[in-house]
């Protein structure tokens, strides 16, 4: 649940709470595609993945992106969310859980509001980092 961070109890180079979800099922995948719309059998057709050389299918890189968008949420309440980016770096798989991490880089003034920079990851249990990208969030 997010609460009230304030600015001034937060330092460049401090963690945000991790989130971890997972393993992530088959099930979960189905429930994605119907929610998102992306139907993309590489998702949910083991024999179209495998066809496609994935060796099986894969976890929605979007999905993982929400996973990322809860950790941030989950901290702060959604209004105060002012950038959101990630870039796909790895895949993750059915069965895996998936670790997201984010850590103040930068605290700055903006547009008369206090706002930090974070940096933020999606993990498997591999040890894979899937997702790497940024945040900027308005603290009080």
């Amino acid at each position: 649940m997010a609460t009230q961070v304030n600015y001034d109890d937060v330092n460049v180079g401090d963690e945000i709470p991790t989130l971890v979800v997972g393993p992530v099922t088959r099930h979960d995948l189905a429930l994605y595609c119907g929610a998102s719309g992306d139907h993309n059998p590489i998702h949910t057709d083991s024999d179209f993945a495998k066809k496609a050389g994935l060796g099986d299918v894969i976890v929605h890189g979007m999905l993982q992106m929400a996973y990322l968008g809860r950790l941030l949420t989950d901290w702060v309440p959604q209004d105060r969310l002012r950038e959101f980016n990630s870039r796909f770096t790895a895949m993750a798989r059915p069965h895996d859980t998936i670790t997201c991490t984010g850590k103040i880089t930068e605290k700055f003034e903006e547009g008369g509001e206090k706002r930090v920079r974070v940096e933020i990851a999606a993990a498997t249990d591999k040890g894979d980092t899937t997702l790497q990208g940024s945040a900027v969030v308005a603290l009080g």
